[in-house]
């Protein structure tokens, strides 16, 4: 496939796609639409709707029996994601959310160093990351140290600093960090990290416990196709669960729940990182996508991922970057996650008018356009169509029809 950019070279590209099954094990009610927003929402897996069927049939005939067999489904399921994280099993469990989950990783990382006072996190970071941060900042009395960007961890990290959060993959961009050599020098400070893989999970190999990563969490409704609001995965390396304490005490981490004892004792393992009491419904759809993905296998996502990345990098700079969008994803394969972002200043207006045309790409302000197709859900012919129709509607003026509202949700 040399450039990707005409309608033979995609239908090649199919024929020779050795993932082209599973392209089969998703909903696709409308098979016109160009669906490019997999790095926000993966589109859901058929057998999800079985799945969601036989928990309710499960409830009806059993009823609070069914308990039983629910109980342990968050570490059962974490195990699994953790064949997609290069991960061995005991060190994921999947059931809080992603917010949740970071404020539980970073608060527990920052009491492990009680001696350091010192935050370091990325102010070009998603939004949820830098709260979580600020807040714990403000109820600790410590300190947030703001880089421009994960690449200055190295300068920034010193002997004062207790941990860093960073993201694996930029929200925007999708530059991927260097999740190892970072990692390696937190440590050289003695500080602990505390990974976001939520726009590289499921994306990107990801190998933590090759590189010794700390703590790591990530969402399950991107590139694992796990639902709207799935719940998350948290990994903690086997070599912290009996000293690092997460401060959320919730009864699904004692360790005799029901005892209903009158002091919190915490489990061992990742149980003690369980709160409440999980949400089985989304657990068991959210487990049916990250099923599908480890079917198909991390390394062969990330194969057609980046076979994908060069047909969108060839639309930006043949298509896209007359027409006023300019590229700013890293062009290096190895340094680029699962999509491509452009930058207009119309960028609302275009991904909206996109939508209109039946290509449903994604925006975030103040001018950044997002292409992010599941690589497992989405064809190369389907790809370039949406491409085409996406340059259609820059060159032909029609986003300017439309007013500055962007609405609520973008």
């Amino acid at each position: 496939m040399a450039d990707g950019l005409t309608t033979a070279e995609a239908a090649d590209a199919d024929a020779g796609d050795p993932l082209s099954p599973f392209l089969h094990r998703f909903e696709r009610p409308d098979p016109d639409l160009s669906y490019l927003d997999g790095n926000s929402l993966g589109r859901p897996p058929i057998e999800a709707r079985a799945v969601a069927t036989a928990l309710i049939d499960t409830w009806s005939t059993e009823l609070v029996s069914a308990w039983e067999h629910w109980i342990d489904r968050p570490l059962e399921v974490g195990d699994l994601v953790a064949t997609l994280l290069g991960a061995a099993p005991g060190q994921v469990v999947v059931g809080e959310s992603t917010t949740v989950a970071l404020y539980q990783a970073v608060e527990a990382a920052l009491r492990a160093r009680p001696d350091r006072s010192i935050i370091v996190a990325c102010a070009d970071d998603f939004p949820t990351d830098r709260y979580v941060v600020d807040g714990i900042a403000r109820a600790r009395g410590a300190e947030v140290r703001w880089l421009d960007s994960v690449d200055d961890a190295t300068a920034r990290v010193d002997a004062n600093v207790a941990v860093m959060l960073a993201s694996a993959a930029h929200f925007e961009t999708a530059a991927l960090a260097d999740v190892g050599a970072i990692t390696l020098h937190v440590h050289d400070a003695g500080a602990l990290v505390v990974w976001d893989c939520s726009h590289a999970g499921g994306a990107v190999p990801l190998d933590l416990d090759r590189h010794e990563v700390d703590l790591a969490v990530g969402c399950t409704y991107k590139y694992l196709h796990g639902g709207p609001g799935a719940p998350a995965w948290a990994y903690v390396a086997r070599r912290h669960q009996q000293t690092l304490r997460q401060p959320i005490q919730g009864w699904f981490g004692q360790r005799d729940q029901f005892a209903m004892g009158p002091v919190f004792e915490p489990a061992d393992g990742m149980t003690a990182w369980r709160c409440g009491t999980p949400g089985m419904l989304g657990l068991e759809i959210a487990a049916t996508g990250i099923a599908v993905v480890a079917e198909a296998g991390i390394d062969a996502v990330r194969v057609k991922s980046l076979a994908m990345g060069h047909v969108m990098l060839a639309a930006a700079d043949q298509w896209f970057a007359p027409l006023g969008l300019e590229l700013i994803s890293p062009r290096d394969d190895a340094r680029r996650g699962g999509h491509v972002a452009l930058r207009h200043p119309d960028g609302s207006r275009i991904v909206r008018a996109a939508r209109q045309a039946g290509v449903v790409a994604d925006f975030r302000a103040p001018d950044i356009v997002r292409l992010g197709p599941g690589p497992l859900a989405t064809s190369f012919t389907e790809l370039l169509s949406g491409l085409e129709r996406l340059r259609d509607v820059v060159a032909s003026g029609a986003h300017e029809l439309l007013d500055q509202d962007p609405g609520r949700v973008t």
